[in-house]
């Protein structure tokens, strides 16, 4: 099992509207570095949900990996945002997996609070000039966030 770390800003889809929906397409991402992190996710893969632009902001909740990556259908809807002229049927450009929800924190587990924990230093999240919206994190780094989060 791999561990991970998305990004969401709360006002556009939090862990309190995946409780709602239970499962999502985790679509839109357009960074290829993240892209690639999306497609390797595996089903069963556990997900830190971090909420960005947000205060506080930091991780809120925990989702797992229901659906491996598939076309992301919005690269393909010309009305869509995140629509790409580039990507077809045959060869499209973009993924996304599906991410189900496992449990909201009672707080948020704070960025602020992670930079101070020794044990997450090396984490990507932590990193300067780190601005990716998908990122792995390891088994190690998971269980600290947890244990801060209880």
């Amino acid at each position: 099992m791999n561990y991970w770390l998305v990004k969401s800003e709360p006002y556009v889809f939090s862990i309190q509207d995946l409780k709602r929906d239970k499962v999502t397409l985790w679509d839109g991402v357009r960074n290829y570095q993240a892209r690639n992190f999306l497609k390797e996710m595996k089903k069963g893969d556990t997900v830190l949900y971090y909420h960005s632009n947000e205060d506080p902001i930091g991780v809120a909740g925990i989702a797992t990996v229901y659906k491996e990556a598939y076309p992301d259908p919005t690269q393909f809807d010309k009305r869509n945002k995140y629509f790409d002229p580039k990507a077809t049927k045959e060869n499209p450009r973009w993924f996304c997996p599906d991410l189900k929800f496992k449990k909201a924190f009672k707080e948020i587990v704070t960025l602020a609070e992670m930079r101070e924990n020794k044990s997450l230093e090396e984490m990507v999240l932590l990193k300067k000039g780190s601005r990716l919206s998908v990122q792995p994190v390891t088994k190690k780094q998971y269980d600290s966030v947890l244990k801060m989060a209880s």
